[in-house]
């Protein structure tokens, strides 16, 4: 099933939990129930996600990141070398502050060969069982990035760490493509807040250009090895935090760099409102090279979008990017952190609904 993708029709990865699995996540923390009987119950709501999805036809799953509290701590806090901690602040956003929460490095950076994503990954791909793609969704290397997580004193030079932290993923990768991974998406707010006028998420002193050519570089280090049958993409987001964002700003500043040069084989782009410039960005992209999945549909609201209106978006990227080399898909994904973003499950279906319509109109299918 992973043949083609990304897909026609794609989604960014993870779900809104349901009440259910919120409730069990507070037994657990207040010591009413064990840590088995918690994973019984991520089991039974990552079957019925997944179920769901297939039952409406998505041509790719994902298991809702239903076992995560966030879409990037959960996996990056269980590498050897890094430690997850209750931070002092949370993060920034658009009138909100998020829940304190961070990860640091406090050794050689590398692989843990018994991560818990990979069995996780097991059971989950069991569940789809071969009627869909089963896509893995995971933080971007350029994730180990953002201020404050390097330790200066274990890694003065970041090259050095550059190099570890390409090593490591490569023998992520490896591992998940061992336990049956096809279809991968690295996450990356990192490089999209490159982009950003605002404040990045780094504190580097050497200059932006400069650190946008080490992300390129990490991501392609990262992929040298990569297997042939194993298709990755990529996710650019500019936060998404109980609907709120982090930045804004156009792809441009990146785009001669990593949209020309990254290895990727789909680039998973916000464009649902005005935070994201036009797509003139896109130009940047090879022709015939990499598929260029539109974000058109938010995840951030209910309210459903205009299907004309997206058709004609859909459009004028088309003006820059062949039709052929373009997909669709939600802005983000509904719950990018364990609270969710400020809409429904039935909002969520709907919105994935669209995407699949719209897929089907203007491209005759949603592979």
């Amino acid at each position: 099933m992973t043949h083609s993708a990304p897909y026609r029709a794609d989604q960014v990865g993870s779900l809104l939990r349901p009440e259910s699995l919120h409730q069990a996540r507070r037994d657990f923390k207040e010591g009413k129930i064990s840590k088995e009987t918690l994973r019984e119950a991520e089991n039974h709501a990552i079957q019925r996600i997944v179920e769901k999805q297939i039952e409406i036809g998505l041509p790719a799953v994902t298991d809702g990141e239903f076992r995560r509290s966030w879409w990037h701590y959960d996996f990056l806090e269980h590498l050897n070398g890094m430690e997850g901690y209750v931070s002092t602040e949370g993060r920034p956003f658009k009138g909100i502050q998020t829940e304190r929460y961070n990860v640091r490095n406090i050794g050689k950076v590398a692989f843990n060969p018994d991560h818990p994503f990979i069995e996780e990954f097991k059971i989950f791909h069991s569940y789809v069982n071969g009627r869909a793609a089963a896509k893995l969704t995971i933080p971007s290397p350029n994730q180990l990035f953002v201020k404050e997580i390097r330790n200066r004193e274990l890694y003065p030079d970041i090259e050095d760490y550059a190099k570890d932290v390409i090593q490591t993923y490569k023998d992520a990768i490896q591992a998940f493509y061992e336990a049956g991974v096809r279809y991968l998406q690295l996450d990356d707010v990192y490089i999209a807040s490159l982009a950003s006028d605002e404040e990045p998420y780094s504190d580097e002193s050497i200059s932006t250009e400069r650190l946008i050519e080490l992300a390129v570089k990490v991501i392609n280090g990262s992929l040298e090895d990569k297997p042939e049958d194993l298709y990755v993409t990529t996710h650019l987001c500019r936060g998404n935090y109980r609907s709120k964002w982090a930045f804004q700003g156009s792809y441009a500043r990146i785009a001669p760099q990593l949209f020309a040069k990254a290895k990727f084989d789909g680039f998973f782009l916000e464009y649902d409102d005005e935070r994201s410039g036009d797509f003139k960005a896109l130009d940047h992209i090879p022709q015939g090279g990499a598929k260029v999945v539109l974000g058109l549909v938010t995840s951030k609201t209910g309210e459903l979008e205009d299907k004309e209106a997206i058709i004609a978006r859909i459009k004028e990227a088309a003006e820059h990017v062949p039709l052929d080399q373009l997909a669709l898909s939600t802005q983000c994904g509904f719950s990018s952190t364990h609270h969710g973003n400020e809409l429904t499950e039935e909002d969520q279906w709907n919105k994935l609904k669209l995407v699949m319509e719209i897929a089907k109109d203007v491209w005759g299918t949603v592979y």
